[in-house]
């Protein structure tokens, strides 16, 4: 009888001990549960701070556009499916004004008409510049090509800039200057005789190159033409008039071109950022 209490009782306390293990594991999960919970409100609340100051910041700029759309929806206007404003539009029309209809009539939209009211006006600047055998004009389209010899510009090899061009560049930069929407790019040109060992430039390329600088620092320090307008190239003897079997032809195609371009697309930027 003794023995079987004895059994009893070792079996109600394993039975005890193995429960109060259970209840601690129960408690240490119940805490860590609490704790993840506290964290998680926590964020919560956090994020719900973050999102309320997106909100009001979308709120701010929600009010601004409307601001500016209700103060500009009487200043902008529609042309050709290009919006400008009114004061551009009137701006446009001052440049149209004085343009022939007849030279019109192939613009199909507000760009053309654009670009070819600038080409108009440049042709127009261009009648002051007399074409002879140092100097040759020609116009295609919205570019203007002028190719002024080498015996104007410069002496026998060299790349410094003749007094002797001060005239046709004053009147080219006058062109230049009176659209800022114009792209110049100044070409050198050269024939394929070889330098002199001795010289101090080392080839044509070196030489074509000079020679287009040179005309584009002499445009920008002495006729104030925007360097920003201005590109020097330079293109050796690749780029040949005719060939160079004689001493007539190697003349000819030792040359300067300045090719004028109006930027249609700079005209626009340049219109918008006056307003």
């Amino acid at each position: 009888m003794k023995r079987i209490s004895v059994i009893v009782l070792s079996a109600l306390f394993l039975t005890a001990c193995v429960s109060k293990k259970k209840y601690l594991a129960l408690e240490q999960d119940n805490g860590e549960l609490k704790s993840e919970l506290t964290k998680t409100k926590v964020e919560k609340e956090e994020l719900e701070m973050q999102f309320e100051k997106i909100q009001r910041r979308v709120d701010s700029y929600n009010s601004k556009i409307n601001e500016l759309t209700q103060d500009n929806d009487a200043k902008l206007v529609s042309v050709d499916g290009v919006v400008v404003s009114k004061n551009q539009k009137e701006a446009m029309r001052e440049s149209l004004r004085n343009v022939p209809p007849a030279y019109m009539a192939t613009a199909k939209t507000l760009k053309d008409s654009m670009n070819l009211a600038l080409q108009f006006n440049l042709k127009q600047s261009m009648d002051n510049i007399e074409e002879d055998e140092d100097i040759a004009v020609n116009i295609e389209e919205t570019v203007v090509m002028i190719s002024i010899s080498d015996k104007m510009l410069f002496n026998s090899g060299s790349y410094k800039v003749s007094n002797k061009a001060n005239n046709i560049l004053q009147k080219i930069a006058n062109v230049i200057n009176s659209e800022e929407s114009l792209d110049v790019m100044v070409e050198g040109h050269t024939d394929n005789k070889l330098m002199k060992n001795s010289a101090a430039v080392k080839d044509n390329w070196d030489l074509s190159v000079l020679r287009a600088t040179s005309v584009v620092k002499k445009l920008q320090n002495d006729y104030n033409v925007a360097p920003e307008q201005l590109i020097a190239a330079g293109r050796s003897f690749y780029q040949p008039l005719t060939d160079n079997e004689t001493k007539e032809n190697r003349a000819k195609n030792r040359r300067t071109r300045i090719v004028i371009l109006p930027n249609i697309d700079k005209f626009f930027a340049m219109m918008a950022s006056n307003e």
